[in-house]
């Protein structure tokens, strides 16, 4: 007999595999993306416009019966159900959703609605608000791929797929993944030689922990906090001035280098100047509640900006902790997610200590701190403990101690002469707290709502704390709490998308109600649990992602995982995908020889075009870029101006971190393709490229082509590789034979003089070999 098979398709498009029987639905994944898109506007948390005093989001309102006395849900029974019967309706008066409602309900959901009834309307509560609970991994019935937790989840749910992982990525490509995802630099040539001689598990697991240790791994995380934390150089509103807080990057820097547990991390940068004997790092760390966008504009409202600052520290705390938009909540309760307003403001309320204006004049805004650049923090930390202990000894033998008061004056000489290289950073000073009301609908000039204290959402787990008022310590320990069901998932889930292109839960911006449930639930909580068993170490979670086969998996697709699963939602491949803004700029320093390795500091002004900043106003400035080994720093390091943010960030997606980012929009154009072949910086580091591959790159046209190609892809080129850039090369002879003036011009792109021991004309020519291969797609390309 022949089965009917079914086509199942999942949220967006995903495809999985044929079945022999519609699956068992299952509320959290099937029926509350349902009612979440369709029903919650009019019958969801928001009790301001919640109409018939139905309420479909919490199990009370869907099991009891509403304002009219019918019984929205009546379990295993169809005809009694209120809510079928609506949404089944052929009379337009009564059918839900309404007629001019822009959210129907297609007849597939309606039959989901139906199936659920029948099947008992089995309830669940939404996943993200339950503490994560570690699950055994499952069993598998190939026991040959990966004994590691990770391994088995994946593959159990391959299995259940009738799916097979992809082989093994090549060595090559597996150490420039790797060398991309922990450094954000493309690999030595010495490191894929050495896994390519032997590629073994051991030899693998040593390049992580190599990668692990470098300074670069701390660069390459800061790339996607920063995003988060919307770090920039410049105050975003009006004139968009400059203010200095570099050195707040470099404690990110350090804390990841470090391994900084992220409970710590936390409650550092929350409330770093609330601890016990605050460091001046911890004081540093605090720039976190500084980067907020200010004003200072004339005429502009203190009382408006004050809070236009405290919801934006609501949105970006609950955006980087609790993936939430507790910023819905502002003017109203939120129309999904449980957050109601009295929620939003008192969060904001946790932030109302903090010293600080609503209107500034440019420049930095009080209060600063000189603080050391990343090459000293370390000793000055040392410093300032030996001034600290041997002052006590000073003091305790009454001046009397001729040798500690010797020492004392010798360690006070050393971190004057380091002082002389500070930097000055905004940081949080707490002060007495700022009345905070809530104000109906977000109206800064009405005072008529409640005045509220520091409060967590309602709905989530409490503060253990309730004979004083809450500080951002508490909320920093509360958001760290190993029962907190939202951070430890947040910050896994985003970690994995880092290493795999997308999140277990697509949506890194938005676990509640509007997000995508995870694709591996049992694997998320598993990493959650892991991860704060680990007593919060990234750097062991990071080791443990990558090092599990279902990462060094290759990402070249079969035919039939193109047509079955072709988002990878199941993970039975890699992912590719082009690379961030910054480590594509930094792939060209690094294959030419330009890139200067230094490790933190201030930012640094790369070549911009004139006139960018002709409508930067208020005063008019000129951006003037940086000379000798400041114009070749990382990417990372580039200033981050809110509103005029460098044209190739800008071309590669870049986020302006005006608000919290999560995640960076991905375009594909051609003024990507643009940048890339004429961007100084680009056409620099081609010249430079060049000039090595005159040098290093052998005897002959093709030994240099193929030594080119490797630089800047970590492979050797094929023949038709070879052949396509030997007659772009004898192309480029011929027209600047005909025409070296303009080899003249392409070479007086950039600080770097041209080598005075090569011809112009050849010179000029590998250029354009070295401008095409820096364009490739798999140079700016993580497979």
């Amino acid at each position: 007999m022949r089965q009917a098979l079914w086509i199942v398709i999942v949220a967006h498009g995903a495809i999985l595999p044929l079945r022999a029987a519609p699956p068992a639905i299952d509320f959290y994944r099937d029926v509350r993306p349902i009612l979440s898109n369709t029903c919650y506007q009019c019958h969801g948390p928001d009790a301001g416009t919640r109409e018939a005093g139905l309420r479909l989001d919490v199990r009370q309102g869907l099991f009891t019966p509403a304002d009219s006395g019918a019984m929205p849900v009546v379990p295993g029974n169809l005809d009694s159900s209120e809510l079928i019967r609506r949404i089944t309706s052929i009379d337009e008066s009564e059918r839900m959703p309404p007629a001019d409602s822009v959210n129907k309900l297609t007849p597939a959901q309606m039959d989901v609605l139906k199936r659920w009834v029948e099947s008992g309307a089995p309830w669940q509560e939404h996943w993200a608000y339950i503490p994560p609970a570690r699950t055994s991994p499952p069993e598998v019935q190939d026991q040959s791929w990966g004994a590691g937790a990770i391994d088995r989840f994946i593959l159990a749910r391959l299995e259940s797929e009738q799916l097979r992982p992809a082989p093994p990525a090549d060595a090559t490509t597996l150490v420039r993944r790797l060398s991309f995802d922990l450094t954000g630099l493309p690999p030595k040539q010495d490191d894929v030689e050495s896994l390519q001689s032997a590629p073994t598990p051991d030899n693998y697991l040593a390049l992580v922990d190599q990668y692990l240790a470098s300074e670069h791994f701390g660069e390459r995380l800061a790339v996607y906090w920063l995003d988060l934390v919307r770090y920039a150089d410049s105050c975003g509103y009006h004139s968009d001035n400059p203010h200095s807080i570099s050195p707040y990057r470099d404690y990110v820097i350090r804390a990841f280098n470090e391994n900084l547990p992220f409970d710590q991390f936390t409650r550092e940068q929350l409330a770093g100047d609330l601890l016990p004997s605050a460091t001046l790092a911890q004081r540093v760390a605090t720039g976190f509640n500084r980067l907020d966008k200010t004003t200072e504009e004339g005429g502009a409202q203190d009382g408006e900006y004050l809070v236009k600052s405290a919801a934006d520290r609501v949105r970006t705390v609950a955006g980087v902790w609790l993936a939430a938009t507790l910023g819905c909540a502002e003017c109203h309760d939120h129309k999904f997610d449980p957050y109601t307003a009295r929620d939003f403001y008192s969060f904001a309320a946790f932030f109302a200590d903090v010293q600080g204006k609503g209107v500034y004049k440019a420049g930095n805004r009080d209060p600063v701190v000189q603080a050391p650049n990343y090459a000293d923090a370390a000793r000055v930390a040392q410093l300032d403990k030996a001034i600290q202990d041997c002052q006590v000894r000073v003091d305790a033998s009454g001046n009397d101690n001729t040798a500690a008061a010797n020492e004392l004056a010798s360690l006070n000489a050393e971190r004057a002469e380091l002082a002389k290289r500070f930097i000055p950073s905004m940081v949080t000073v707490s002060v007495e707290p700022r009345e905070m009301r809530i104000l109906p609908r977000g109206d800064w000039l009405n005072h008529s709502g409640e005045v509220v204290l520091p409060a967590v959402p309602a709905f989530l787990p409490q503060p253990p704390v309730a004979d004083r008022r809450l500080t951002r310590l508490d909320l920093a320990n509360w958001l760290v709490d190993r029962r907190h069901p939202l951070t430890a998932r947040v910050f896994v889930n985003r970690l994995w998308k880092l290493f795999f292109g997308a999140g277990l839960a697509r949506g890194l911006d938005d676990l509640g109600a509007q997000g995508e449930p995870p694709t591996h639930p049992e694997l998320l909580d598993w990493l959650a649990v892991e991860f704060i068993e680990s007593d919060w170490d990234i750097k062991h979670l990071v080791r443990t992602i990558v090092a599990s086969n279902a990462y060094q998996q290759s990402s070249v697709p079969s035919a039939e995982l193109v047509e079955r699963d072709p988002q990878n939602r199941l993970y039975a491949r890699q992912s590719r995908w082009r690379l961030e803004a910054e480590f594509i700029h930094d792939v060209a320093l690094s294959a030419s020889g330009l890139l200067t390795p230094q490790i933190g500091g201030p930012s640094v002004k790369p070549y911009q075009p004139e006139g960018y900043w002709e409508f930067l106003n208020f005063p008019k400035r000129k951006w003037v870029a940086d000379q000798g080994a400041k114009q070749y720093r990382r990417g990372l390091y580039t200033h981050w101006q809110r509103t005029f943010l460098h044209p190739s960030l800008l071309a590669f997606d870049a986020s302006t971190r005006e608000e919290c980012a999560a995640q960076r929009a991905v375009s594909n154009t051609p003024k990507a393709a643009l940048a890339l072949l004429n961007d100084p910086s680009f056409v620099e580091a081609a010249k430079a490229l060049a000039a090595r591959a005159l040098h290093e790159g052998g005897a002959t046209d093709q030994q240099r082509i193929a030594w080119t190609w490797r630089e800047a892809t970590s492979r050797q080129p094929n023949a038709n590789e070879i052949e396509l850039l030997g007659a772009l090369l004898a192309d480029a002879r011929s027209a600047y034979e005909a025409h070296p003036e303009s080899a003249s011009l392409v070479l007086a792109v950039g600080q770097t003089p041209p080598a005075t021991d090569l011809p112009p004309i050849e010179q000029a020519s590998w250029t354009a070999v070295a401008r095409a291969v820096l364009n490739l797609s798999e140079t700016i390309t993580r497979n």
